[in-house]
């Protein structure tokens, strides 16, 4: 039931994307389509749950509302088909008079009843399910993503701008503060890289690596294998950041770094791109902006060309030769012998706090 609606969201979309280029074509403008009109066409959609294909043609709307609104990012396209073999299996449904509950061990959905589950963590009594997104990794395992709706208690803590810590990006330990510790030893990717290097050969030996040739029953096994190590390889990294982001976040209220472009920094350019996309230190800025804005504390960004690694922390002097991402340690004439990732660290920290009063001073 779950890969039928995946594939029956997938099939409206795809239709009522068609119907609304056609409409265009030939009027002018888009015309309004619901799910509804292709149940007579195609029985089967009415077997799977109906809010799953609502909220299929809300997905549709919000991206034709991204495409055309004034406000959008660059990256906001045109809307595209969705593939049978490469787009992310998922679906929504809405919580309806308790279609949508948690029950022990298990979770009641829509047209399927109750599922045995483990349930990651516990809602109290007064928080209300509003929706459910089910979804499938690439190995083969089944989620189920809850949403909920409850009172978020104020938070009045005012946040003490001296317990402040500046991080500058190193692509050998994901950041190195003012102080010189290291944010992390660990590249997970790297230190799965043998097994999932053997797993990978012996997926190309197999009948269906080929292409347009027939996939055998063995060939989508061990690509499922191939699938749980990248998984296994996701699940430490992300594991890893969270348990740094918190402890930072638990530990100060102001925190100054870098707004990198790390799409940027992972090309074949600067030749260290797995030890880039290893880190994963967009995510890990990402959870700490949400961690810290929880807390009613500041995550300070410092603009990315500023030169921190190049200005002298003591004396203030610019060293143009810093550029050259091979000299490690900053040597200045006022006596200063540093690691540049340190001093990188102690600027952008002191450039975070003035930018900081600066806006308490304005607003």
């Amino acid at each position: 039931m779950f890969a039928k609606t995946f594939g029956c969201c997938r099939k409206v979309y795809n239709l009522m994307l068609s119907d609304k280029i056609e409409s265009y074509r030939s009027t002018g403008k888009f015309a309004g389509v619901t799910p509804a009109k292709y149940k007579e066409d195609y029985p089967y959609l009415k077997e799977v749950d109906s809010l799953a294909l609502a909220n299929a043609q809300l997905n549709l709307q919000g991206a034709f509302k991204n495409c055309f609104s004034k406000s959008r990012k660059k990256m906001n396209g045109f809307p595209k088909y969705k593939s049978g073999k490469h787009s992310r299996k998922s679906y929504t449904t809405n919580n309806q008079h308790g279609t949508v509950a948690l029950i022990d061990n298990s979770i009641r959905l829509p047209k399927i009843g109750c599922v045995k589950a483990v349930i990651h963590r516990k809602p109290d009594d007064s928080w209300l399910i509003k929706s459910a997104t089910v979804s499938q990794d690439s190995d083969g395992k089944y989620y189920v993503s809850m949403l909920f709706e409850f009172e978020n208690p104020v938070n009045t803590y005012i946040a003490d701008k001296t317990n402040a810590i500046g991080l500058d990006y190193a692509s050998d330990g994901l950041y190195t503060d003012n102080n010189g510790n290291v944010g992390t030893n660990h590249k997970y990717y790297r230190e799965n890289h043998d097994k999932l290097a053997k797993a990978q050969r012996k997926l190309s030996r197999m009948q269906g690596s080929k292409k347009n040739e027939a996939k055998s029953k063995n060939y989508l096994k061990q690509l499922r294998k191939v699938n749980k190590i990248h998984r296994h390889i996701s699940n430490q990294r992300l594991d890893n950041l969270h348990k740094i982001s918190t402890e930072i976040a638990n530990q100060y209220d102001v925190v100054c770094v870098e707004s990198l472009n790390m799409r940027s920094m992972s090309n074949k350019g600067f030749g260290n791109g797995k030890a880039t996309l290893d880190n994963g230190y967009g995510m890990f800025l990402n959870m700490l902006e949400y961690k810290l804005t929880d807390r009613n504390k500041h995550l300070i960004r410092v603009d990315k060309w500023f030169p921190s690694s190049q200005i002298c922390h003591c004396c203030g002097t610019l060293h143009p030769e810093m550029k050259n991402l091979a000299i490690r340690t900053m040597k200045c004439d006022c006596g200063l012998t540093i690691s540049r990732d340190r001093n990188a660290a102690i600027n952008i920290l002191r450039e975070g706090l003035r930018i900081l009063n600066e806006s308490f001073e304005i607003a």
